[in-house]
């Protein structure tokens, strides 16, 4: 098997056509599918219309679906591959100053990297259901699987600011943007399966939309 800086993995786990997912609900956000779990499309679902888009689909194809959030899901491999940069980071760097954005895990990074940031390969990654991360003040057990990492240093002078840290080993765990509505998480806060501290983000994430539209 290659070296995941060699094979672009999320090109075999995203979905291949744009899929609809009409709940009845007045807010509709793009799922940039970089291989989600289907807790993910399961939790957007209870606030929002759904549109899932494959990882590669340009920002002007989805800029005509006038979404009105985008989040960018979690997914295998490195982030700085070539074809993640030109492709779904390129999406993010665009998208992200004119709707709100969630990114999760490798959601995360591509967000980093398409607002001007760096990943790094960890030396140990974080993988199992009980990640402590500390985030405004408190700590959350979380559940995560990711080899790769935000380098904090290379933050600067993007408007992102790391706000949320590993408790054990001090990584970069969320960010958020200074004056954009914009913020990630490393960890899974849709969980399944794993602890479900965390799953407000959803929340938080349906009530930045609704800000963003009054």
């Amino acid at each position: 098997m290659p070296a995941p800086s060699e094979a672009n993995l999320v090109a075999e786990v995203s979905c291949k056509k744009i899929q609809k997912f009409d709940n009845g609900k007045q807010y509709t956000v793009g799922l940039l599918d970089c291989g989600e779990k289907l807790r993910i499309l399961h939790d957007l679902s209870q606030h929002f219309n759904v549109i899932m888009y494959p990882y590669d689909t340009p920002a002007d194809v989805i800029t005509e679906d006038r979404i009105d959030g985008i989040l960018v899901s979690n997914g295998p491999g490195d982030p700085m591959h070539k074809a993640i940069v030109a492709g779904p980071a390129k999406t993010v760097g665009i998208l992200a100053e004119q709707v709100p954005l969630f990114g999760i895990c490798f959601g995360n990074q591509v967000t980093a990297i398409g607002l001007g940031g760096k990943t790094y390969k960890m030396k140990f990654g974080h993988r199992g259901c009980n990640q402590p991360v500390m985030y405004n003040g408190k700590v959350y057990i979380t559940s995560q699987n990711h080899g790769f990492s935000v380098d904090e240093d290379s933050l600067k002078g993007t408007g992102l600011i790391a706000d949320q840290f590993n408790i054990n080993d001090k990584t970069v765990e969320g960010m958020k943007y200074k004056d954009l509505p914009v913020f990630t998480s490393q960890y899974h806060p849709e969980a399944n399966p794993g602890p479900m501290d965390t799953s407000f983000l959803f929340e938080r994430f349906a009530k930045i939309v609704k800000e963003a539209k009054q």
